[in-house]
């Protein structure tokens, strides 16, 4: 049929535009140009990120530095509460509204409320991480944690007010769900906003801050532990109220994580981000830095939403694993005697006003040792000094068990505190601080709001009843094991050493791309410090 044919039927035919040859190839060639050097600026901002040493970074980013610390300071929250029970029930004004009579004629709390207290926080923060990980891919790390710490000044409210040892309970389920907001969003945060030098001491902050609360538990208890009135605990529990507000008004000044930001398709705000945690000495400039973190993002080769699912399929169920036992872990290596270190001291025969001076002698040398670690990770490696620093905490445990073996004694009770205070220290020189990098530096870029979330819900699984063991235990009570209490945590320790040695793998030095290919390639865990990654490899 002839076009004078179709015209004549009233049919057109569409007009098909024909693109000169040259042209065609002009825009292909265009297009290369414009691959080729995103790829060329993502390759020398990761260069120029391997390259620098840990004091030119801190030069380089101190801003990210500083967000870093003020992020982290949100889990000061979690651990002041968490040591204030441990205190409360060792507090004798606490004692006597609340306590029964043992079988020595004292007055404890019993061990079942004893337990409910200290477990309250951690049911409640199970909810907290559960839900951060959706709430934090959806509207980003500063927003989800600036509503964490809105809702918890409420919360206090019914703490500061309870009249009972159940409406106590009540507010500390209900303190613990912004907890879980902050203990998802901190390390991740923290590790996305520095370069890779810095990852270990960023988020071994997390630490320093756990041991800060401790520290400022410990000297507010000491000072009010010998009044015989109310106020005695109700001023330590009006102290929470010192940092939310303070904190929430610093991170609505805080940048966002640029990581987020480019997940979010947001390139002009991911660039804008990265100057504000760079100094004008940063060599490279923010638009390579945002090719890097779209280079890696681009590897999930996914446009999906991220989904809980996700975590538990293919290579992120090992990355979630690791991430799971690690948190996991740190119920079952000294943390529990680290974290009722007043009330351990109290049940090994020391007084009252020498076992609060001990906890806070405790808190005031794991926030000095949490700053040795930083140089033990950060040239030594992360797996380097959670697995073996795992191994030495168990002899440490064990030796607690043999002194509370022996007939009571003054020298045994000294053995004991003694050793139960190395315990303690030892948890966050080595395992503790180390277990925060690890967390910040495993998950897959897009899932890591979801996979800390999980994370550290595994922990408060493990958490809730590793308590009641605990309490019952030193608990009189109880079962009254006293020091013995070392042979088991240091069973379970020794546990997480052997499962740490065959499956935790060296991160150190590694960009996020690197730790992407490896995980996919399957690289034994023990082979990844001697395993070379091009710089030009995608896959």
């Amino acid at each position: 049929m002839s076009n004078a044919d179709v015209k004549a039927t009233g049919t057109d035919l569409p007009e098909v535009e024909k693109r000169p040859s040259h042209v065609e190839n002009s825009a292909d060639l265009d297009a290369n140009a414009k691959l080729a050097e995103y790829k060329a600026g993502a390759i020398d901002a990761e260069n120029a990120e391997l390259r620098m040493g840990v004091l030119e970074a801190v030069r380089l980013y101190p801003m990210a530095s500083l967000w870093a610390f003020i992020m982290s300071c949100t889990i000061i929250m979690e651990s002041y509460c968490v040591f204030l029970m441990g205190a409360f029930v060792a507090m004798d004004q606490f004692k006597k509204e609340y306590g029964v009579t043992d079988q020595y004629g004292k007055l404890q709390i019993e061990a079942s409320w004893q337990s409910a207290l200290q477990m309250g926080g951690p049911l409640g923060a199970i909810v907290g991480v559960v839900i951060a990980g959706p709430i934090t891919s959806k509207i980003g790390y500063r927003w989800a944690t600036i509503g964490g710490l809105m809702v918890l000044n409420c919360f206090i409210f019914v703490f500061y007010f309870a009249n009972s040892l159940a409406v106590m309970f009540v507010s500390q389920l209900l303190e613990g769900i912004p907890w879980g907001v902050f203990i998802a969003n901190a390390p991740a945060y923290c590790s996305e906003i520095v370069p890779i030098q810095l990852r270990a001491p960023a988020t071994q902050m997390l630490q320093m801050f756990w041991a800060i609360g401790a520290i400022i538990v410990g000297g507010v208890c000491y000072v009010y532990e010998g009044k015989m009135e109310s106020s005695a605990y109700r001023i330590p529990i009006a102290l929470q109220w010192m940092f939310p507000t303070p904190l929430a008004v610093l991170l609505y000044m805080a940048p966002e994580s640029p990581w987020w930001l480019v997940r979010k398709g947001r390139l002009e705000e991911a660039a804008k981000s990265v100057r504000r945690l760079g100094s004008a000495k940063v060599t490279t400039n923010p638009e390579e830095s945002v090719a890097m973190m779209r280079r890696t993002i681009d590897l999930e080769k996914t446009d999906k939403e991220p989904s809980l699912v996700e975590l538990f399929r293919g290579t992120d169920l090992y990355r979630t694993l690791i991430v799971c036992g690690v948190y996991a872990a740190q119920n079952l290596t000294g943390n529990l005697i680290a974290n009722q270190a007043v009330y351990f001291f109290r049940q090994a025969g020391i007084d009252s006003q020498l076992a609060f001076a001990l906890g806070l002698i405790t808190s005031a040398l794991q926030t000095v040792f949490v700053m040795l670690s930083w140089i033990l990770t950060t040239y030594l490696g992360r797996r380097t000094i959670y697995v073996w620093g795992s191994f030495i905490n168990v002899c440490f445990l064990v030796a607690l068990g043999v002194a509370g073996s022996v007939p009571a004694s003054n020298a045994s009770s000294l053995a004991m505190a003694s050793l139960g205070l190395i315990v303690s220290v030892g948890f966050t020189l080595g395992p503790a601080p180390a277990s925060w990098v690890i967390i910040g530096e495993t998950s897959a870029i897009r899932l890591r709001p979801l996979t800390t979330g999980i994370g550290r819900g595994a922990y408060y699984v493990v958490n809730i009843p590793c308590i009641f063991l605990a309490t019952y235990m030193l608990n009189t009570t109880g079962v009254n094991l006293g020091g013995r209490c070392g042979y088991v945590w240091g069973a379970t320790g020794f546990v997480c050493f052997v499962v740490a040695y065959f499956y935790l793998p060296e991160m150190k030095g590694r960009s996020y791309r690197e730790i992407d290919i490896m995980f996919k390639r399957k690289v034994p865990a023990r082979k990844w410090k001697e395993t070379v990654i091009d710089i030009n490899s995608d896959e």
